[in-house]
């Protein structure tokens, strides 16, 4: 018998983990992860960028547990030696009815505690990024870049240091919650727990529903971001991370350039619906996960709602050149020839019956199950804060 089983061998799962370990040693856990390795899905594909708490409602879940899991990020990468740059940020207004909604960034910035962000000119914004056009911009020091599968792997070292177990080629098919125990069945064998953590980011909604008798109102549906690559001789054009004004009504960022902590210049992402939770190429297709996501009545008032902003999306994903002029938007300068093909992550988006798309994260708790239903950006840079949060619900029953 274990005390806890974590299913989830992403950044938030290993986090949770590793609190629960520092915060009570004695437990017993088990954190079980159906891939050979950690980090293979949302935190593997990740840009990699430290985000600072700008884009998030004060008060909300994001904005505390961003501007706690930064400090905590920070501290651990100083402990453990990982490499990271807090190079900062600039976020782009590029025509005048953008400024209302950085004038709101730049105040919910300093709601969620940012110091020295700073309004810039156009003329401010090219001593920071000399290629840059807009109208107005917005400085913000905090943002930086790193690894995250290195943090994980980390995370994954020091929770087994202090006793704790990750089972990995294990795939969880079944949960059976009973009056004192759990029962997990895997593809491997069979666990009895005192309490499951659901932390599986794409599947998370599917294990939520083996926890817990009643539904579970919400969906992961699955939103490919496709990148480009600066060719190397044109990575002079951004010197650091350059971001535009994102659409208040849309939970993604807006196509933007960042510069890796490894080398190197990314420039996307578009978001288009994948066709597989785990769909990472144009071509992977899932028919009956893809009929699960078209099926459900949230993602049908979402695709009503957003049609044209999808088209559009989906119009970049296979037109280069209609990708090249969104990213023109922000950098004149670049050409069609000077990007190349860069990676692709899946974003694991919960959505609601009635259409809403999460903004927040959101986390679910039955009386033998906790179940992080919605964790997206910026999941990676809060993952300690939200391990904490996670371990203290969990504490909270032994």
């Amino acid at each position: 018998m274990t005390d806890v089983i974590i299913i989830g061998g992403g950044i938030v799962g290993l986090a949770t983990a590793l609190q629960l370990k520092q915060q009570r040693p004695g437990l017993k856990i088990i954190l079980l992860e159906k891939e050979s390795s950690v980090a293979r899905h949302q935190t593997g594909h990740n840009s990699g960028v430290i985000h600072s708490g700008l884009y998030y409602k004060p008060g909300s879940l994001k904005a505390t547990n961003c501007i706690r899991g930064y400090q905590m990020l920070i501290d651990f990468c100083d402990a453990e030696n990982i490499p990271y740059d807090l190079c900062g940020k600039i976020v782009v207004a590029t025509k005048a009815e953008e400024i209302p909604q950085l004038e709101t960034l730049y105040q919910r910035g300093q709601q969620n505690g940012l110091g020295g962000l700073k309004k810039l000119t156009i003329a401010e914004m090219r001593e920071i990024e000399p290629h840059v056009n807009g109208v107005a911009g917005m400085f913000v020091p905090q943002t930086g870049i790193v690894d995250y599968k290195q943090v994980t792997e980390k995370y994954a070292v020091k929770f087994q240091e202090l006793g704790g177990e990750i089972r990995f080629n294990e795939r969880v098919e079944q949960v059976t919650p009973g009056t004192s125990l759990s029962i997990v069945v895997t593809d491997k064998g069979r666990y009895e727990t005192k309490l499951v953590v659901n932390c599986a980011g794409l599947y998370s909604d599917k294990i939520a529903q083996l926890t817990q008798r009643e539904a579970v109102d919400v969906r992961i549906v699955p939103f490919r971001g496709e990148y480009f690559k600066l060719k190397p001789h044109k990575e002079y054009l951004v010197k650091n991370l350059i971001y535009p004004v994102p659409d208040p009504n849309f939970p993604f960022l807006g196509v933007h350039f960042t510069r890796m902590v490894h080398g190197g210049v990314e420039a996307g992402p578009n978001a288009v619906l994948a066709f597989q939770r785990e769909g990472y190429t144009k071509s992977a297709i899932n028919l009956k996960e893809l009929f699960e996501t078209l099926a459900w009545p949230g993602f049908q008032k979402v695709a009503a709602k957003y049609w044209e902003t999808g088209l559009g999306e989906m119009y970049r994903s296979f037109s280069k050149s209609a990708f090249t002029k969104a990213l023109q938007a922000l950098i004149p300068d670049i050409q069609e020839a000077d990007l190349e093909p860069g990676g692709a992550g899946v974003r694991a988006q919960a959505c609601d019956r009635t259409g809403g798309l999460l903004d927040d994260f959101a986390i679910l708790e039955t009386d033998k199950a906790i179940n992080v239903v919605n964790a997206p950006s910026p999941a990676a840079t809060s993952s300690l804060s939200i391990g904490k949060t996670v371990s203290e619900k969990v504490l909270a029953r032994f």
